[in-house]
């Protein structure tokens, strides 16, 4: 979804750091704001984009380049228009592989399980549905009640994802990732051991609390404290996670579905993965960047927080406590950790973002990441094993296994996604993606209505779905996102589109079962198809083409 990630596992790809040029000048730092007047602990960290700026001709030649970077359900850039850079020197630092393989890991699981719920939520649906595998006495859920189990862990990552603005520069990544697993271990055994419904729907929040903070403090953990020439890597592989996570919760629940009250197990698996997530965060020390940042806001003595600074990292690169290299790099990201503070308390207020050129981008990226959840994409996971149970494939556990070839499909085309963003372009795989997820939600809708005979329709329409969506709206929303702003409002530009992002998902979640009993499940296909359409005449007049042009191109170019 759309964290996230969307909500679901969808994928940032955004431009590196440019500092890889061999004649580069001095660095410049660019400034933007966050919801607040006082600066916000992961806009300044993230705003640090400094980047390294070449002769003219150099930007465009090198904007090819990118990382993957997640958003899922669009929660890890809930604070940021930008992930911050690791702690930062002239050269490579010198790691060792073993030395960073845990510091990303743990993180990393945060968006495992954010991935795993959706898919485990696909078969706990049909289990907790069943007379006969439900294994209560409440299994006969009302349409509202099933929108609201399946929807309730993305109404507590929308409250998550606020909530973190306001505590984020007291806790800091650590504290907060191990909160998050506090989160998603009691909403695991809570749902896992629900008497009754209410009881549930309180577990499946507090999991979605779990998502809402580990959304965002996992990429910024994780790109704040790896070494910098491996980030863009390991914050794809931590996107990738979230995709894994998808597969787990559909092969879970194809093992659980002939059990008794095999819901509870497949909610339940998530409590020893959040365990283990939190007593590995516990091991882990904070973000140097972090603690720089409380010495910077005056939260305490600036040569206490250095040394507390250098000894952490000193622990993550796996060196001798107070090593040369971990001060230096300490002195050099305390530079621009106060250069980046100064910058934001002249920036501009909040209304800046509706106001030309601002309002533009917002249009474009706030419009894609809209449609990327009003076409039906969460529905489309979320509900992957009912549509499949009602297209034909009737034994629940076939639904279930069907639901994991899916996810499978998923992760291949997550792939090609990446591999070819550079060398298409943005708005031929929009056009395309989107034209196919029309045409997919055009057959199922057809399925329902005179082609129930052919239950192979279905299942190539939802792998035509999955497939489409992945090469367009999936990635190339949060890319567009995370260009298209100007970079003085890009931290609260993106703030509002991951909002869109988490409350239009959470609306769709919850609807499509309610909305599935009042207009019928060929209608409201049929429906989801038009909105398709829309959003392909919105693609096809509004958003630009940005393949090639560096962030100041964009803005002069595009928005202006």
């Amino acid at each position: 979804m759309s964290f996230a990630v969307s909500a679901q596992s969808h994928f940032a790809i955004k431009p590196l750091q440019l500092n890889h040029f061999k004649n580069s000048t001095p660095r410049r730092t660019f400034s933007c704001s966050c919801f607040k007047s006082r600066p916000h602990s992961s806009y300044l960290l993230s705003k640090e984009l400094t980047l390294l700026l070449p002769k003219p001709g150099l930007v465009s030649k090198h904007r090819h380049n990118f990382q993957v970077v997640g958003v899922g359900t669009g929660g890890e850039l809930a604070d940021s228009g930008e992930v911050s850079d690791s702690l930062a020197s002239d050269a490579p630092e010198s790691f060792s592989w073993s030395s960073v393989i845990l510091p990303f890991v743990f993180p990393a699981l945060g968006g495992l399980l954010f991935g795993y719920d959706i898919g485990a939520t696909s078969g706990a649906t049909l289990s907790l549905q069943s007379p006969a595998l439900s294994g209560t006495t409440w299994f006969n859920l009302s349409p509202v009640q099933l929108g609201l189990v399946v929807s309730g862990s993305l109404y507590g990552a929308l409250l998550g994802s606020t909530l973190v603005y306001g505590i984020a520069d007291f806790l800091g990544r650590r504290r907060e990732l191990i909160i998050a697993a506090g989160f998603y271990l009691l909403g695991s055994l809570i749902t896992g051991c629900a008497p009754d419904l209410n009881i549930l729907l309180v577990g499946r929040l507090l999991y979605g609390l779990g998502i809402g903070l580990a959304m965002h403090g996992a990429p910024l953990y994780i790109a704040e404290t790896c070494p910098s020439q491996i980030r863009g890597t390991l914050i794809s592989l931590k996107e990738l996670f979230i995709v894994l996570g998808i597969l787990l919760g559909f092969s879970v629940g194809s093992f659980e579905i002939d059990v008794v009250g095999g819901w509870r197990y497949m909610y339940g698996f998530g409590t020893p993965v959040a365990l283990l997530m939190g007593l590995g965060m516990w091991s882990l020390p904070p973000s140097p960047r972090w603690l720089l940042l409380r010495a910077v806001q005056g939260k305490g003595p600036l040569q206490e927080y250095k040394e507390k600074a250098m000894l952490a990292l000193s622990k993550l690169r796996g060196r001798p406590p107070g090593d040369k290299l971990s001060e230096k790099l300490v002195d050099d990201a305390l530079l621009s950790v106060k250069t980046a503070y100064e910058d934001e308390k002249s920036g501009g207020n909040f209304l800046e973002v509706f106001q030309g050129p601002n309002l533009k981008a917002l249009t474009i990226g706030g419009g894609l990441v809209l449609f990327q959840q009003i076409t039906g994409q969460p529905s489309v996971l979320y509900y992957a094993g009912s549509i499949l149970q009602t297209a034909g494939f009737s034994a629940a556990a076939d639904a279930t296994r069907v639901s994991v070839i899916i996810g499978v499909f998923k992760l291949l085309m997550t792939w090609v996604a990446v591999a070819k963003v550079d060398d298409l372009g943005r708005r031929p795989l929009l056009i395309g993606g989107v034209s196919g997820i029309a045409l997919s939600l055009f057959l199922l809708s057809a399925y329902y209505k005179f082609l129930g005979g052919f239950p192979l329709v279905a299942v190539g329409a939802l792998l035509l779905y999955v497939g489409c969506y992945q090469i367009s709206f999936g990635p190339i929303s949060w890319l567009m996102v995370s260009e298209i702003f100007p970079l003085r409002t890009r931290g609260r530009g993106i703030s509002l589109a991951v909002l869109t992002n988490f409350g239009s998902n959470a609306i769709v979640t919850f609807a499509f079962s309610p909305l599935k009993e009042y207009l019928g499940a060929e209608n409201l296909f049929l429906l989801f198809g038009a909105i398709a359409l829309v959003s392909l005449l919105f693609v096809v007049l509004v958003v630009p083409e940005t393949k090639g042009l560096s962030l100041e191109e964009i803005e002069s170019k595009i928005l202006k």
